[in-house]
């Protein structure tokens, strides 16, 4: 089966590539184990808190506990990493090929390993951007700065309250750019990257295509999984390869469906 996905890989007029979580875990981005805990050991002493996952949805109380634990937790997936080999290998693959990546991801590990910024559409925004909480506007502002100075005078799983950020706007609190509910911040750039994706897609109809499934599961399949299997079935020259420890489940294993798992 490996050999016959490398061949469709070769043969494809268009590559459309999804990632989500499953990627990113496999990549190293690991949100459990000693990852966490060899880097987290006051929140975790403090707060109980278990991995970044859950820890991202604990109610910590202010906003100078909020930002300190925040500061760890974009450093760590955001910015401390270079661009790991997994996605190396991939964007070594797909370079020459006629691609499109459309991920759930918000690490920036397409960009970092050289994908082209106008292929890729992050739809659940960025760990390296800030948003207005209301939000009252509709633009982002990178946090980098912020983040190494929250982690370089944060104290007892607390920054100052002089760096709690406020909206350069309204002067309310902010939120990391992340589609967590409804006033997710879709910016210009954001609905730019979102024409390209669509625009794309619509090509891939006419073509020798293959949608390239990277770890998706089923906390919003709705964004990648289902549209992927959509696109196939409408599309007769189209394959949709599937890479999935958990759920590789979906069509029958036809011509059109490839499902891999784990390939030691």
């Amino acid at each position: 089966m490996l050999q016959q996905a490398k061949q469709r890989i070769e043969q494809a007029d268009f590559m459309v590539i999804g990632a989500s979580a499953g990627f990113f875990a496999a990549a190293g981005l690991t949100y459990s184990g000693e990852r966490f805990t060899q880097r987290f050991q006051p929140f975790i002493q403090r707060y109980g808190m278990r991995d970044m996952y859950s820890a991202a949805f604990y109610p910590l109380e202010t906003e100078e506990e909020k930002w300190a634990y925040w500061a760890e937790h974009i450093w760590a997936n955001r910015f401390e990493p270079s661009a790991l080999p997994l996605y190396q290998q991939l964007f070594a693959l797909m370079k020459d090929k006629n691609y499109f990546v459309i991920t759930t991801n918000v690490d920036s590990q397409f960009a970092k390993a050289g994908f082209d910024p106008n292929k890729l559409f992050e739809v659940q925004g960025n760990y390296g951007e800030l948003q207005c909480a209301k939000p009252c506007h509709s633009q982002v502002y990178d946090n980098e700065t912020l983040v190494q100075k929250w982690r370089s005078q944060q104290k007892n799983c607390q920054i100052p309250t002089a760096l709690v950020p406020k909206c350069p706007v309204c002067g309310g609190k902010m939120e990391i750019h992340l589609r967590i509910d409804h006033r997710f911040v879709e910016t210009e750039q954001w609905h730019t990257a979102q024409q390209r994706y669509a625009t794309f897609a619509e090509q891939t109809m006419q073509g020798n295509t293959v949608y390239l499934e990277l770890g998706i599961g089923f906390n919003t399949p709705t964004i990648i999984r289902y549209p992927f299997e959509q696109m196939t079935y409408r599309n007769p020259q189209a394959t949709l390869i599937r890479l999935n420890r958990d759920h590789p489940e979906g069509f029958a294993e036809t011509a059109e469906f490839l499902a891999l798992q784990d390939q030691k």
